[in-house]
């Protein structure tokens, strides 16, 4: 487990090469890196390169750290994030995170790609998160798991909060101004270990206990982010329909993922920049 130390030490090193301050980390799920791209007068750093660091291994992820600004406001983004199939303890693939609220963030903006449970989705919508069940953590693989650093937080943190609302409520207003009302979705994450995708009697499962959509990220790096009590907002790009029906033909693949990221990817951008520039320093939560 990185410990306090650890993790000042990476967050120094950081500070040490980039002159920005980040306010707002963004991470960039499968297909979504191209945020990152709109950063003004970025600085890049590749995770091989930063101390303590894990990589990232997989294809549609790039492995790179970004500063920068996006609407004049101080951001880090997480081009490719890490996953509990790769190999990583919890606590691993979440350091970023602590790093990030060291280094002063106040707002985790997080994206990713999932598959529907809902059969109301379609393919290319945007589901905001508004809760998350979290499978592993059933099983006690939790981020949180092992002594508690009270510098970081407190030792049993509230989750019932975890999806800020008004950050949810902002998504709606800008989306409706934006045009993008259509496509846009709310609802319950469920986050599994992968890497395999889900099987037709889990997917049934996980529909019958709730959970619009399946996927196999962000709710570790929400419930460390949430610990340190940054304010987090998370969206999920549909980008296949998970198979219900014993009847069906239909096989979820990494490549439909990719491809229908790159389809919604500037909508989405739009979205997240548009609210990047109406967030307000967290010192007394108003916008």
């Amino acid at each position: 487990i990185d410990s306090y130390e650890e993790c000042r030490a990476t967050a120094d090193w950081l500070m040490s090469n980039t002159q920005v301050r980040p306010t707002v980390g963004i991470v960039c799920g499968s297909g979504m890196g191209g945020l990152a791209e709109t950063l003004k007068e970025p600085q890049v750093f590749k995770y091989s390169d930063i101390p303590n660091f894990p990589r990232s291994t997989v294809h549609g992820h790039a492995g790179r750290l970004v500063f920068g600004t996006l609407k004049g406001k101080p951001c880090v983004c997480m081009q490719g994030r890490f996953h509990l199939y790769e190999g990583y303890p919890v606590q691993k693939i979440t350091l970023p995170m602590r790093v990030f609220k060291l280094m002063g963030v106040e707002t985790m903006i997080l994206t990713n790609a999932a598959g529907s449970l809902n059969q109301d989705y379609k393919v290319g919508d945007v589901m905001i998160i508004k809760d998350h069940i979290n499978m592993p953590g059933f099983a006690g693989i939790n981020p949180l798991a092992g002594p508690n650093d009270d510098r970081f937080g407190v030792r049993f943190p509230c989750m019932s909060d975890a999806y800020d609302r008004k950050l949810r409520q902002m998504a709606h207003d800008v989306a409706l101004e934006l045009g993008f009302s259509d496509f846009l979705q709310e609802g319950v994450y469920c986050v599994l270990g992968g890497p395999s995708f889900e099987t037709i009697a889990e997917c049934r499962m996980l529909h019958r206990l709730g959970a619009d959509a399946v996927g196999m990220s962000t709710v570790h790096e929400v419930i460390v982010a949430r610990h340190a009590g940054m304010r987090c907002f998370a969206m999920s790009l549909i980008s296949n329909q998970s198979v219900m029906d014993y009847d069906s033909e239909e096989k979820a693949n990494h490549e439909e993922v990719l491809e229908t990221g790159q389809q919604r990817a500037e909508q989405l951008q739009k979205l997240v920049s548009t609210m990047v520039a109406r967030l307000e320093h967290n010192n007394n939560n108003s916008f």
